[in-house]
């Protein structure tokens, strides 16, 4: 079971077991982190479930699709390594994977 390092928008930092096969997204909404809203459920259709992905990180993710690609281009948060977490299913390569979550916009 992968772990996932999650860093909430106070700056605190937490790690969290989380299942192969689900989203970044499902893992940090099931542990309890109501800052990422993921409207959309999963769909890739908003981006409040935006992230920055620990540039360690960053070239290990699958490439990121044109659609998310768009998404992510709606926020003023928008930086190097953000990511979309529906967009990054968890695997046991990811363990220990880092992401902050962005600020809402």
């Amino acid at each position: 079971m992968p772990k996932l390092v999650i860093v909430n928008r106070a700056g605190e930092e937490s790690t969290v077991d989380a299942a192969s096969g689900l989203s970044v997204m499902e893992a940090i909404r099931d542990n309890g982190f109501d800052e990422l809203l993921a409207l959309c459920g999963g769909c890739c259709s908003c981006a409040t479930c935006h992230v920055h992905v620990d540039p360690e990180w960053a070239d290990k993710l699958p490439a990121m699709s044109e659609d998310e690609n768009d998404l992510l281009d709606s926020s003023d948060h928008r930086g190097a390594n953000s990511r979309l977490s529906c967009q990054i299913q968890l695997t046991d390569a990811l363990d220990g994977l880092k992401v902050a979550i962005a600020p809402e916009d």
